[in-house]
């Protein structure tokens, strides 16, 4: 058995906890239990996703052409955000 030491709030630990021990019951080893379980559906969760992704093999290939539209030089684009971004930290 391995020890595995997670930070988590105080408001989500008493869920956790409510919820392994109505599930496992209110005996020793119930919140190991649940927490096996839950971090052994949010691996298979990960792997699946990993799996059903494909990266491209040549990354830059993929997204070529995706703003041939956009005639604004990059600085002139930078500048546009630039003003993007002062206007909405100014709620105008």
């Amino acid at each position: 058995m391995a020890d595995l030491k997670v930070y988590i709030s105080d408001e989500l630990e008493e869920e956790f906890k409510k919820a392994s021990m109505e599930t496992y019951g209110y005996g020793r080893g119930s919140i190991s239990k649940a927490a096996a379980e839950a971090i052994q559906k949010w691996t298979a969760e990960r792997e699946r996703i990993s799996r059903d992704y494909s990266a491209p093999k040549d990354p830059v290939k993929a997204i070529r052409g995706m703003l041939k539209h956009v005639k604004d030089t990059s600085v002139e684009l930078q500048h546009k955000a630039k003003k993007i971004r002062a206007r909405n930290i100014l709620g105008a």
